[in-house]
């Protein structure tokens, strides 16, 4: 247990204040610093209540884009996880009005190779299979029921393809989750946060957990919120969050392991078809 403050702090449990954001927001930046530098493997975060944690120096919707920036790594992907269901996002916390004009080829091909290489590095599934959902109800029926299918997402899954991932869509969203197609799957690129997050959580809500890809360091999350209207009664599962603490371990030994068996490969060299 560390201190990250020195002054004497009272805090009711389930009473949002502005001293429960000040301190909570103190806490994370010590431990992205101390992340930063090399003094610990791995942040487990404990959800944020991402209005009163606002301030001049974090100006974020939630934890993923602060720690995006404080990495300084050019993208990041929301990978909701568990045992039987991984889903990313290509456009996060952003307002539902604002998502299609976000939905770009250039940014579901970059979610499709973050995602491709976690799986490979951090879950360590050789040749992963994605699903990709579409935009429109009924991924859009031949383009009947709005265009972003034909002219955004099924070019972006066919470049993913060329570049040797192994992405299969668009999905019309209700009938992939609805028939279990997504058992076929190793991940699921959704389009927007409610449209991976509804049937994640729906299928594993307490063994899920939410894991940012694309990082220099390992940090996950339980997938829930502050529930502040049942703290301090004895009802709140700590499951998601063992399985958040146990998964950040797990990839840490996964990124370490595939690091070192990828170190000092062994060299190629090619036989001669010639004769003495």
């Amino acid at each position: 247990m560390i201190n990250c403050w020195e002054e004497d702090v009272k805090l009711e449990p389930g009473v949002i204040n502005a001293t429960g954001g000040k301190y909570a927001l103190l806490s994370l930046e010590k431990a992205t610093a101390d992340l930063l530098a090399g003094d610990l493997d791995a942040l487990v975060t404990a959800p944020i209540n991402k209005d009163n944690i606002q301030s001049d120096t974090f100006n974020f919707p939630g934890h993923t884009e602060y720690l995006q920036q404080q990495d300084s790594a050019p993208e990041s992907l929301m990978f909701l996880v568990s045992d039987t269901l991984k889903v990313g996002v290509v456009t996060g916390h952003i307002p539902i009005v604002q998502v299609p004009q976000n939905i770009t080829g250039e940014k579901i091909l970059a979610k499709l190779k973050l995602m491709n290489a976690s799986l490979r590095n951090d879950f360590w599934i050789r040749k992963p299979k994605i699903a990709v959902l579409g935009l429109n109800p009924h991924a859009s029926d031949n383009g009947l029921i709005g265009g972003e299918e034909q002219q955004v997402i099924i070019p972006a899954i066919a470049e993913a393809r060329e570049n040797d991932i192994m992405a299969f869509g668009p999905y019309p969203a209700d009938a992939f989750f609805g028939n279990g197609s997504y058992h076929q799957f190793d991940a699921v690129l959704a389009m927007y946060h409610d449209q991976g997050l509804i049937p994640f959580k729906q299928l594993a809500f307490e063994s899920g957990v939410n894991f940012t890809a694309g990082l220099s360091f390992v940090r996950t999350s339980p997938d829930h919120g502050t529930a502040y209207d049942i703290a301090g009664q004895n009802k709140a599962s700590d499951e998601s969050f063992r399985e958040a603490l146990f998964a950040a371990i797990r990839i840490v030994k996964n990124r370490r392991e595939n690091l070192e068996l990828n170190e000092n490969p062994l060299a190629f060299s090619k036989l001669s078809r010639d004769r003495d």
